[in-house]
């Protein structure tokens, strides 16, 4: 297979510390949308990023916290949380990255670990952690419009955040509706209209009296 044969430049040493850690990441994520996470072996990953497998194992423990941080680290890396000064172009800028990271950038990987899940019960605390990393990274842009008074006090960033995704993902994994920036427009100023109602506002926060 061409990824193969092209993975094993890979009998190459490529150093040590990040950059061995990069070549893993990078590897996993390739394995990934080559075979899915069903037939991803540590293996398979060290053999592609030109490394010996205790030299992966000694970096995480398991195929699974690889996974994980081969997903946040990609995330991380390629959807950095807008911070304009105005929360609705925050919200539609995120949106727009998220639609490209599923349509341009890992599509077959984003893919991949949810059609795997409904046979694999592991993948779901995967798939679990990889959405609490992306809800932590994009905390702040909700934080933040709360304190400069733009959305109510004690909104929710998760439920914030869930809503914002929703239709995207509906789109991609449900339906198999296109994606693009109109779309990401319009889950942005859903999700505003109801923030801005008080709709994400956290159980634990009363109106003042």
């Amino acid at each position: 297979m061409e990824s193969r044969s092209g993975s094993a430049a890979q009998g190459r040493p490529v150093g040590r510390g990040p950059k061995v850690c990069a070549a893993v990441l990078a590897a996993t994520l390739a394995e990934l949308a080559d075979v899915g996470y069903a037939r991803l072996t540590v293996e398979a990953v060290a053999q592609r990023a030109g490394v010996h497998k205790t030299t992966v194992y000694r970096r995480w423990k398991d195929r699974e916290a690889l996974v994980v941080d081969a997903l946040t680290d990609h995330v991380a890396a390629d959807m950095p949380i807008p911070d304009t000064g105005d929360v609705a172009t925050d919200l539609r800028a995120l949106a727009r990255l998220l639609v490209t990271h599923l349509t341009v950038t890992h599509l077959g990987v984003v893919a991949t670990m949810f059609s795997d899940a409904a046979r694999l019960p592991e993948i779901a605390d995967v798939r679990r952690r990889f959405f609490a990393d992306r809800f932590r990274r994009a905390t702040p842009l909700v934080t933040r419009a709360v304190e400069r008074g733009q959305l109510p006090q004690g909104t929710d960033p998760a439920l914030l955040l869930k809503s914002l995704i929703a239709p995207v993902y509906l789109r991609l994994l449900v339906t198999s509706e296109p994606l693009d920036d109109a779309v990401a427009d319009h889950a942005a100023e859903i999700t505003l209209a109801a923030a801005r109602a008080g709709v994400f506002r956290s159980t634990k926060v009363s109106d003042p009296d």
